[in-house]
């Protein structure tokens, strides 16, 4: 099975531990990925969330809800996480949380393996979600910041 890999590095204007607290929680993940639209069975455990997440993906009037399931791993400075998706399709990601000048630096990393024929289709779908997610982020924390002033 191919494989592929890429990250991107967004600042954040909040603490590391907000943002960890924020990628650590399940719930938080509903629209952080456009894909994902709800989230479900959330099983705690010290060092590892687990649960059941809902993707939609649609092409015009038509959608397709895939349900995959997630594990967490806390780390120091990381949430890690790994996906098993129907087909074949594997999504081993991390989250490097770091303190910066000007908030936090969080490196969002992607490795992706999948069948012949669905490996461009997946990598194309997971660098947008990659795009957006760090989008959603800044607009997120950006938004609490302003509540908070």
């Amino acid at each position: 099975m191919k494989s592929v890999e890429f990250s991107t590095t967004t600042t954040l204007p909040a603490s590391p531990v907000e943002v960890f607290e924020h990628l650590a929680d399940p719930d938080n993940h509903v629209g952080l990925s456009p894909l994902i639209v709800g989230v479900r069975n959330i099983r705690r455990e010290p060092d590892v969330v687990r649960y059941t997440a809902v993707e939609r993906f649609s092409w015009g009037p038509l959608h397709y809800d895939n349900i995959i399931e997630v594990a967490l791993r806390l780390g120091e400075g990381t949430v890690t996480g790994d996906v098993v998706s129907p087909g074949g399709v594997r999504l081993d990601y991390g989250y490097r949380i770091e303190p910066a000048t000007d908030g936090t630096r969080v490196t969002d990393h992607v490795r992706l393996s999948a069948p012949f024929g669905l490996l461009r289709f997946s990598a194309g779908q997971a660098r947008k979600v990659q795009a957006a997610r760090s989008d959603e982020l800044v607009r997120r924390f950006e938004a609490k910041r302003s509540q908070q002033a």
